[in-house]
């Protein structure tokens, strides 16, 4: 049986070995798969048969019967490199001269030979080093635009750990608490017998970091593989996997006593593969074939989620191209979707560049994309990609906090930024609720996550349906609407109309205080971080973390930030395609006023304010 991907340097069979005109990158699709024989029971773990099951799904479809062997081999015989068999798309990926392609296209099990695009790719530095990359030089850091995130960051052995302040505290904590992560421990809902598949440039430091000692212990990373180098060790190249899983699995260190540290993230007792797609500082399409491997090994191992934090924008696209439909990936995404996995999706960090809007597989139909909230104001950070699609569709669909505390080689935390983070805590709460309600098809829970989002009937390109609150999940997919108090009205006047706040809506609500906070963490949470920011005295080195006693006790419930009263509103044609959006803090009760010029021509006015959506239209 022909293995799903190849290294990118392995000569296929009858390969020439000697210098000849230069190779390009072709995507070659096959005609059928006649005669191919298929077990699923064999190929399928058990885990994948099951999830398959549970969304009454087939055993099996065409798009998983292997790809027939005869091809492979005349194609294999009449290029210089395989690179990928995919059998979801029924195609082979291959290095090749064009007179070779040319005889690939007489073929008669070829249906199609496309070479890719070529586009420079460039990476643009921040704060780049004047000295080449060294593994043992001072951290540094490189946004990466095809990524969209900040990697990699190559810190000193011989740089102590830096203590970890009371706001770093304090925001660990409010990046799992923004999203009901204390409410999620209490009811024993932390990903328990979910499989969660990582997709991202590397997990370096991951195994030693005391914060994944639990993980590593209980032998929850199921599997790894390196699709660029066709092996399992996923340990090498850059740490921005392990800067992800963090927030999905991390742990902060240990409490007196022994007990586990806080939660990083919202699936810590969750399964893992791991899966290294990306290469540093290099953006190539290999990377997408890499991707495309990586999801049909994960559908094959029974993952129930994908978190993806890439972004492939100008490397590789036009903005029009973000129409979830052109890259190689997003066409990926939507299949792993029909087949009952979640994909959960970085926005990409492009908001305050040149690019602006979400990359892709972002700009998938099925993929939940996830942008980025600012925990200082709790709205959309300045970095994170705008939607809509290149189609118009509504993205992103969520958002998270997109400045956290999260794990870095050496045993470190630190203070991160990018939509790459937002990402995994959504994937991670996506785990909870599906433990908690396993008959959910895949995009049943997709609808349940956008219907539990904080602004949800109201959406912009900037929030999304907002942040999703678990109280609005915890009816189901199928729950009739809650009723809301009005907290505004809308009142025409002869060429304006106005948007007022009803009087009971514009008291500002008291903060009662304890007298006396037991928990330490939550006093910091409550009073506000020491001056100057310390190690609490308490807290033990990093790497003593001990499992948590069978009947510890709950976190408590962290107070809410005290965001202002923000009120929310958009224009909207007839189709849904907004003309204009806006967020207002409240400070007067007269908020808002639209020309009614604007509302002749079928076009909606939605307004959202404490928790109340309405629409006006002429």
């Amino acid at each position: 049986m022909w293995a799903l991907s190849l290294s990118p340097g392995l000569a296929a069979p009858g390969a020439a070995q000697t210098p000849g005109p230069p190779t390009e990158r072709y995507w070659v699709t096959l005609r059928d798969k006649a005669g191919v024989a298929f077990d699923p029971v064999r190929y399928f773990a058990p885990e994948a048969r099951a999830r398959r099951r549970r969304q009454h799904l087939p055993a099996f479809e065409a798009t998983d019967l292997p790809v027939r062997p005869d091809y492979v081999a005349a194609i294999a015989a009449r290029v210089d490199t395989l690179t990928l068999v995919s059998r979801w798309f029924n195609a082979v990926s291959c290095r090749a001269t064009p007179a070779q392609a040319a005889a690939l296209r007489q073929l008669p099990g070829v249906a199609s030979v496309q070479r890719w695009p070529l586009r420079v790719a460039v990476v643009a530095a921040v704060n780049q080093p004047t000295t080449a990359r060294d593994a043992n030089s001072t951290s540094f850091q490189v946004r990466s635009q095809a990524t969209g995130n900040q990697v990699p960051r190559f810190p000193s052995p011989q740089v102590p750990k830096a203590p970890i302040s009371a706001n770093d505290y304090l925001l660990a904590r409010r990046q799992v608490a923004h999203l009901d992560g204390p409410a999620l421990r209490a009811a024993g809902l932390q990903g328990q017998g979910l499989r969660i598949a990582v997709f991202d440039i590397g997990f370096r430091g991951l195994p030693d970091h005391p914060a994944f000692a639990e993980l590593v212990r209980s032998k929850r990373i199921v599997a790894t593989h390196d699709f660029l180098r066709n092996r399992d060790d996923v340990f090498v190249g850059g740490s921005h996997g392990t800067e992800v899983m963090g927030c999905l699995a991390g742990r902060l260190p240990a409490a007196p006593g022994g007990a586990p540290g806080p939660a990083l993230g919202l699936a810590p007792a969750a399964e893992y593969l791991l899966a290294r797609t990306e290469q540093l500082y290099r953006e190539r399409y290999a990377e997408e074939e890499a991707w495309l491997a990586a999801v049909e090994w994960a559908d094959r191992l029974g993952a129930d989620i994908i978190n993806s934090s890439l972004a492939y924008t100008e490397q590789r696209y036009f903005p029009e191209q973000m129409d979830g439909r052109r890259s190689l990936i997003a066409r990926a995404a939507n299949l792993a979707a029909r087949k009952g996995l979640l994909v959960v999706s970085a926005a990409g960090n492009d908001g305050d560049d040149d690019w602006v809007r979400i990359g892709t597989p972002a700009d998938a139909d099925s993929a939940l994309t996830i942008g980025g909230l600012d925990p200082e104001t709790g709205l959309h950070v300045d970095f994170s990609s705008y939607g809509p699609t290149a189609d118009r569709r509504r993205k992103p669909n969520l958002m998270a906090f997109g400045i956290v505390l999260t794990t870095t080689p050496g045993g470190h935390y630190e203070r991160l930024e990018g939509t790459s983070f937002s990402a995994p805590l959504v994937a991670g709460l996506a785990a909870a609720l599906w433990q908690r309600q396993r008959q959910l098809t895949a995009m049943q829970l997709f609808a349940l996550l956008e219907q539990a989002g904080e602004l949800y009937p109201y959406f912009d390109y900037a929030h999304g349906y907002g942040r999703p609150r678990l109280a609005r999940a915890a009816a189901g997919p199928v729950a009739a609407p809650v009723a809301v108090v009005p907290t505004f009205d809308f009142v025409p006047h002869d060429s304006l109309l106005a948007v007022v706040v009803r009087p009971e809506a514009a008291r500002l609500a008291a903060i009662d205080l304890p007298l006396l906070a037991d928990d330490p963490a939550a006093s910091v949470a409550i009073l506000g971080p020491a001056t100057p920011a310390t190690t609490p005295a308490n807290t033990p080195p990093v790497g003593q973390e001990q499992p948590a006693p069978a009947d510890a006790p709950p976190l408590l419930l962290l107070p809410e930030p005290s965001y202002p009263a923000y009120l929310y509103w958009h224009l909207a044609d007839r189709r849904g395609v907004l003309r204009r959006y806006e967020t207002r803090a409240v400070s007067q009760r007269l908020v808002v006023q639209v020309p009614r010029r604007l509302l002749r021509n079928g076009d909606v006015l939605r307004v959202h304010f404490k928790g109340y959506t309405a629409t006006y239209s002429e």
